[in-house]
This record gives C-alpha cells, sequence and structure tokens, in this order.
C-alpha cells in the first residue's frame, strides 16, 4: 500500500513540474501599445493586437488553435492537416513561392523552427513584407503548457487555454489515479519504426507519455541517433535478450511507421520469444496521439493506460 501511494504521489509531483516547467520558459505578456511573446528561436514577436488572421504551417499549431475556439480566425493551413475543422481551409506550403501568403495578407503566419532553418528565404520574404512569423515547438512534454500560452497571448484566448489546460491535467491525474491501482507495474516496449527495430528514448515526448501512462520502459538504456533526437535504434538482438522481461509490446502507426499491424509484428522471426506477442499483449497506437504536440496527449496517455492495465479500466 505504501509503494503505491508513493507511486501515486511521486507521478502527481511530476505532472506539477511539467506545469510549472513549461510556465517558467515563458517569455509573453502585454507589451508597450499591443503583445509581446519570444518564441522558441528567441525572436521577439509584438503584435498591437490580438491575432485576427492566422495562417498555421503546421498542424499541430492548427489543431491546438482550433481547440483555443479559434477555427474563424485561421485563414489558411498546412497541406497535412488531421483535424476536420481544417479540411475546409485554403492550403498554404511553405515549400512554394510565399506570395500566395502575402496575397492571403494574415496578420500572423505560425511554423515551427524546421522551417526557417530548412526554408529561410520564405520567411524571410513572409517578414521583410512586415509580416509577423513566430516560430513554436515544444521539444519536451514539459514545454508543452508554455507553448500553449504562447498561442493563447497571441489571439487573446488566455482565458480558453488556462480551461483546456485544467482539463488536461486533469486527465492525467486522473488516469495516475487508475494506474496506481495495477498490482505490479508492467514493462513496456515501444516501437517508434521498424526499420532497425527503433524505440523511443526514455526523455522524449512519447516516453514521457508512456511513463505517464504507467509504464515501465522496458528499453530505458536507449541511446538516442542524434542529439535531441527522440528515436534509438535497438536493434532484433538487443530486443530479444529481454523477451521475458516485455509485459506489452506497443507501436505507433503514423508517417514514422506505415502499414504496421499486430500480426506483422507477431510474424518476425523470433518474436514468438516475447513474453507480450506470446501472451498476445500486442498493440497498435495512433502516433499523433502519443507525438504530436496537441491535447491529444491525454487520450493518448489514456489509451495506452488502458492497454497496458486493463485490469483496472
Amino acid at each position: 500500500m505504501r509503494t503505491k501511494l508513493l507511486s501515486v504521489v511521486g507521478l502527481v509531483i511530476l505532472m506539477l513540474a511539467f506545469v510549472g516547467c513549461g510556465a517558467s520558459k515563458q517569455a509573453v505578456g502585454p507589451a508597450e501599445g499591443g503583445i509581446k511573446v519570444v518564441d522558441d528561436l528567441n525572436q521577439t514577436i509584438v503584435l498591437k493586437q490580438p491575432a485576427k488572421r492566422i495562417i498555421s504551417l503546421y498542424s499541430a499549431h492548427t489543431e491546438n488553435l482550433i481547440a483555443l475556439g479559434l477555427e474563424a480566425e485561421i485563414i489558411g493551413v498546412s497541406p497535412a492537416e488531421s483535424d476536420p475543422a481544417a479540411k475546409n481551409k485554403q492550403v498554404f506550403d511553405y515549400r512554394a513561392d510565399p506570395e500566395k501568403v502575402l496575397a492571403a495578407q494574415p496578420d500572423l503566419v505560425i511554423i515551427r523552427p524546421f522551417i526557417k532553418q530548412s526554408y529561410p528565404d520564405f520567411v524571410k520574404t513572409l517578414e521583410q513584407a512586415n509580416i509577423k512569423v513566430v516560430c513554436l515547438y515544444p521539444e519536451k512534454f514539459e514545454e508543452f503548457d508554455g507553448y500553449i500560452k504562447k498561442l493563447a497571448v497571441l489571439t487573446g484566448r488566455e482565458q480558453q487555454a488556462a480551461d483546456q489546460l485544467a482539463a488536461f491535467h486533469g486527465k492525467l491525474k486522473a488516469v495516475a489515479d487508475r494506474t496506481a491501482k495495477a498490482p505490479i507495474k508492467n514493462r513496456v516496449y515501444f516501437e517508434s519504426t521498424a526499420t532497425e527495430y527503433r524505440t523511443i528514448t526514455p526523455d522524449s515526448m512519447p516516453g514521457i507519455v508512456l511513463k505517464l501512462a504507467g509504464g515501465v520502459n522496458a528499453a530505458a538504456d536507449a541511446q538516442a541517433l542524434k542529439t535531441a533526437s527522440s528515436i534509438a535504434a535497438y536493434g532484433s538482438e538487443r530486443l530479444l535478450m529481454k523477451a521475458e522481461e516485455i509485459d506489452v509490446f506497443l507501436a505507433q502507426r503514423g508517417p514514422m511507421n506505415p502499414g504496421i499491424t499486430q500480426d506483422s509484428i507477431k510474424q518476425r522471426p523470433g518474436f514468438d520469444k516475447i513474453k507480450a506477442v506470446r501472451q498476445g499483449k500486442v498493440y497498435i497506437v495512433d502516433e499523433k496521439l502519443v507525438s504530436s504536440p496537441t491535447f491529444r496527449l491525454a487520450e493518448g496517455i489514456e489509451q495506452l493506460a488502458k492497454m497496458i492495465y486493463p485490469e483496472v479500466f
């Protein structure tokens, strides 16, 4: 009982720490004559008033803006959108001529740092035309709150953000309360891609999602492929050495790992030796629920928890 209580307290403290860390990284607030936000490339963005004509060039930004009630303010989106509410929006592509964006006359374009680093001329053209461009992307789970608050300040939706974040963390606590009732902690192998049987690093977004779902990372010794990467090559030999330790086998399905199925995993050479495979505890999860920085992370955490500890749900 004491062990379970400590586990619950520890997880709640972890979640509260994440909220605190996210808030501490903020550089947002009123500026003289308007709004000021420091983005993830350390650029100071100043607006005279909350943005009303927004082009979002990253699907997670779009989804979060819609969650804050800004569907009407979004005048353009990226080619790869998943939210149904974005399907009828005009599409803009940072790989194309920026003139289309200029013609739309947005008062804010929201991108991620990757776009400015890979297509600097596109961004430079917008900035030279006095279009405000903000680069945001939470690399880690603990940066999520601060990221949402920056979106909220830029768009005048601070109260909506506070409400959404309160509901988000409420769901996380509800999951923690459930998984604390599990008699034992299950060890989970999480496959990010079938290539080289790559897994997730413990401090990555999906790594923290797994932790908040109550799972113990069976590949906690995984080393990132490169600095700041969330992916680690594990290899079949190393994986099969832990065959008896893996209680649950999870694999994400999405652009990084397309076409993956439970059957394809079970049919791999030697995988019948894995405890989770023998016991039928192989599950597929939508990549966007565990890797994309949106409010749906709470749904992903709950879904993983149900897969890992069905007995307490």
